[in-house]
């Protein structure tokens, strides 16, 4: 892999142990059903957490969470839908983004890590 080469994998890891130290534990990554992907799925005390990682060099152009629009949040909706049904809790369901901003790509030591809770409308 290349010095630029930003990684899904690698996002989400990043993504998932910056949620670790806020004290969330990670339930599933990467649950796959008919509708879509969901990149992380976390719990803590009082919701259950659908998180899409989005991974980019620079916010030069845009930040990262604007690139889930309606379409996107539906298809994630949806999933988290089937997610639920398979698997029911008692937690409130929420749907945050993590930005990760990494200019060096995968070699970046110290990326900028963004949550965004609740970050749908």
């Amino acid at each position: 892999m290349g010095v630029n080469n930003l990684s899904g994998a690698w996002g989400e890891a990043l993504a998932a142990e910056f949620l670790r130290k806020k004290r969330y534990e990670i339930v599933a990554s990467g649950y796959r059903c008919r509708f879509g992907e969901i990149d992380l799925i976390a719990r803590n005390k009082r919701f259950l957490v659908f998180v899409e990682v989005k991974l980019r060099k620079s916010a030069r152009f845009a930040s990262a969470g604007e690139y889930v629009d309606a379409r996107k949040q539906s298809r994630l909706r949806s999933t988290a839908a089937i997610y639920l049904a398979e698997n029911p809790t008692s937690l409130q369901p929420r749907f945050d983004v993590v930005e990760i901003y990494a200019p060096e790509g995968t070699a970046t030591t110290r990326p900028e890590i963004r949550h965004m809770e609740d970050a749908f409308e």
